[in-house]
């Protein structure tokens, strides 16, 4: 007789126990057991005993058979074991979920496995705006970024266009070659690194100060205005920044050697045949022209910190300075972190149009505004191999990618929560 008290079940984490649990979790597992088996003595086999080349799935007649009829001995031990269950509830599945579940439900698990299934199905209709916003970029992505790839075999061939590129010869790692063995190697890979490193380290600290004074301005119309200057240079074309710098650099015309030296009692400057200004120029224009994008990053990361932390430090006592140090850059940390390990993916490219428009090409200063990029393109144009200039962009990703995953796996050992992935 019922008492009208319902019976707990275990919860499907917790193992059955007793002889009844014994037979169900062991019928379960021969049902599974039996539907692989038939997956396997399906599949397709040579005569060799390996896989066939067509794909099973392009055979109906192959899997389905063997998975429908592992779904129904499945629901019969499923239903033979529910009449030895209390009030007839399928096992294994907490009480509460069958307040809302008809009696059908109950009995058959695979059924109302299904009918989830179906529920959370419909939810993709929710997100379809989402979807369909995606949608253009992902497009962009795929063909601008993946499809490219089939195109890292001219790294290994002797490209010869009229038999096509599939057709032509291979030619193992010769073309990465020229990259190594020229005299030029370590130099175009020092300029390289270096001048990337710095890149990265100015661009952080002067981001960092810039945008801590922008969000300081109390005048919104000011702030807008100093948010919009920074960020003209980062528009302009490299050209028009190379031409920029030649007014100010001109041996005969420029503003430097015209204006400003004459007032501190220098001589002119040849400044496009002496490679020793040229690191300071190079880098103080990089950082010019792209210190705007990297700060606006910066100040969207300060104006999403919470208010209440700021309030709660002036309670405190603490000043303006103390504010900086405990509360906006230990907030700005996630950020900082992010840009970094993106900016260390490229630490092996360089800006093409920064060391090759700016110096104007000029010969004397190749020690020190070569880099792997003007390298490969200044190869390229005297011995027209596109092997080889595939070869570079190959080194590039592979040793970019490397480092990545390098940095990433530091920072995940000493600070997961801001770690990529």
């Amino acid at each position: 007789m019922s008492t009208g008290k319902a019976t707990e079940l275990p919860r499907p984490t917790e193992p059955r126990q007793g002889h009844n649990g014994f037979i169900y979790n062991n019928l379960r597992s021969r049902a599974v057991l039996y539907t692989f088996l038939c997956y396997h003595k399906a599949w397709p086999r040579s005569n060799h005993g390996n896989s066939g080349g067509r794909l099973f799935f392009y055979h109906p007649h192959v899997w389905i058979l063997p998975f429908l009829s592992g779904i129904v001995l499945e629901t019969h031990f499923l239903q033979m074991y529910s009449k030895n269950t209390p009030d007839g509830r399928h096992p294994g599945r907490p009480q509460g979920e069958y307040e809302a579940d008809n009696v059908s439900e109950m009995k058959l698990g695979r059924f109302v496995m299904q009918t989830k299934v179906i529920k959370r199905k419909g939810r993709w209709k929710k997100f379809l705006p989402v979807y369909l916003m995606m949608l253009p970029g992902l497009v962009y992505l795929f063909i601008n970024n993946y499809m490219p790839m089939a195109g890292l075999v001219v790294a290994f061939k002797q490209v010869n266009f009229s038999t096509g590129i599939w057709k032509s010869p291979w030619v193992g790692v010769k073309n990465f070659e020229f990259l190594f063995t020229t005299d030029e190697a370590a130099v175009i890979t020092r300029n390289t690194i270096l001048y990337n490193l710095a890149f990265i380290v100015i661009g952080i600290v002067l981001g960092i100060f810039l945008a801590i004074l922008i969000t300081e301005v109390a005048d919104k119309t000011l702030k807008k205005l100093y948010q919009s200057a920074i960020l003209v240079p980062f528009l302009m074309s490299i050209v028009i920044v190379s031409y920029i710098v030649y007014a100010f650099l001109g041996a005969e015309h420029g503003l430097v050697n015209n204006s400003i030296l004459p007032l501190l009692g220098k001589e002119p400057v040849s400044w496009y045949t002496q490679p020793k200004y040229w690191p300071f120029i190079l880098v103080f224009v990089h950082t010019w022209k792209g210190i705007g994008y990297g700060c606006l990053i910066y100040i969207s990361t300060i104006n999403g910190i919470d208010k209440s932390l700021y309030e709660a430090a002036s309670l405190d006592g603490a000043g303006l300075w103390k504010k900086i140090r405990h509360v906006t850059l230990p907030c700005l940390k996630g950020t900082v972190i992010t840009l970094t390990l993106l900016n260390i993916g490229k630490i092996f490219y360089a800006d093409f149009g920064l060391f090759y428009q700016v110096p104007m090409n000029s010969g004397q200063l190749y020690d020190t505004t070569n880099v792997i990029d003007t390298y490969v393109y200044r190869a390229l144009l005297q011995l027209g191999n596109s092997g080889m200039a595939a070869a570079a962009g190959f080194y590039q990703s592979v040793v970019g990618f490397i480092l990545v995953m390098i940095s990433n796996l530091i920072v995940r050992k000493t600070s997961a929560e801001n770690a990529l992935f």
